[in-house]
């Protein structure tokens, strides 16, 4: 096997821990102290700053308008998108928005296919398929309600374009030859330029909230804050059109496993065949990416390796 070409798998297999652990218990701040949504993004834009640091630490940072362009856009439509899920969860039920807002990766695919011109095999193209019936139905809970309309629908249709959208600024930003330290930066400082903004969302500081809460979201929120480095990495290295369903369905899955060990919870019939599909289908596409003879960083753009670090060359020729 290609190490380089199928770097990404590493990448993505270490987002999905990451993630997944994170997303067992990203919730307790909130449920066990009442800590708000608002300051738990505050302390994970912090956070961001720890993994930034080891990822630019003896990398260079890339000054170019473009480097800066890209990396703005994925911070600020990631960083975006959480604050309008904060008020979308004030507005409407979870249960209906996290299915919409799942679906983010059929954004991410159709941007690739369609202005990067990703090609994928039909045996990927099915894998995605499944990948992405499995996410929405991993994020339907027991129950019911008959809530299902009101403003908060709206925001969660934005915030699922927004977090499409920034998977493929990563991916573009690897193709235009911007590193990963720097797409990276440029997220960290996209995350806390919007910290303001929760402040006021907030109405000021949490007055009340014991120790433990603060610090129990600052070690959730760094897993998360490290889960988004190796998304950069693996979206620098292979096909957004793949990348990101893959992520987005396996990510869940390891959640639910680790909840029913901790939390003794088992997950309803939707999630199950959820699980069963997220693996069917991340099954489908890594194994067409084996079988593919399409290196995905030959896509990347001339000046820059797979990795898309940027490598010296006359200035005539770089992009």
């Amino acid at each position: 096997m290609n190490t380089a070409k199928r770097s990404w798998m590493v990448y993505a297999t270490l987002l999905v821990v990451f993630w997944g652990v994170w997303g067992a218990f990203s919730s307790q701040p909130n449920t066990r102290y009442g800590y708000p949504n608002e300051m738990i993004y505050v302390i994970w834009a912090f956070t961001m700053l720890i993994p930034a640091y080891f990822a630019l630490r003896g990398n260079r940072f890339d000054r170019r308008p473009a480097a800066a362009l890209w990396g703005l856009l994925a911070g600020l439509t990631g960083a975006g998108g959480q604050l309008l899920l904060f008020q979308a969860l004030s507005e409407g039920p979870a249960y209906l928005i996290f299915p919409v807002v799942s679906l983010s990766p059929v954004i991410t695919v159709l941007m690739a296919t369609v202005l990067l011109r990703e090609r994928i095999a039909r045996i990927a193209v099915l894998g995605v398929v499944i990948a992405l019936v499995s996410i929405v139905l991993l994020s339907i809970p027991g129950g019911g309600s008959s809530d299902s309309h009101g403003p908060w629908l709206l925001l969660a249709v934005l915030i699922c374009i927004a977090w499409g959208a920034q998977a493929f600024c990563m991916r573009k930003a690897a193709l235009v030859g911007v590193n990963d330290a720097t797409t990276f930066g440029w997220m960290t400082i996209s995350g806390l330029l919007l910290v303001p903004v929760a402040f006021a969302m907030m109405g000021g500081l949490p007055s009340g909230a014991p120790w433990q809460a603060p610090a129990l979201t600052a070690v959730t929120q760094v897993l998360n804050a490290v889960g988004a480095l190796f998304l950069v990495m693996a979206l620098s290295r292979g096909k957004a059109s793949v990348v990101a369903p893959i992520t987005n369905a396996l990510a869940p899955v390891l959640t639910i496993v680790l909840s029913l060990a901790v939390y003794q919870t088992l997950p309803n019939v939707w999630g199950t065949i959820g699980i069963v599909l997220a693996l069917v289908g991340s099954t489908l596409m890594v194994y067409s990416d084996e079988k593919s003879g399409e290196d995905p960083a030959e896509a990347v753009a001339p000046g820059a390796d797979a990795g898309g670090r940027v490598q010296e060359a006359p200035l005539a020729h770089r992009p």
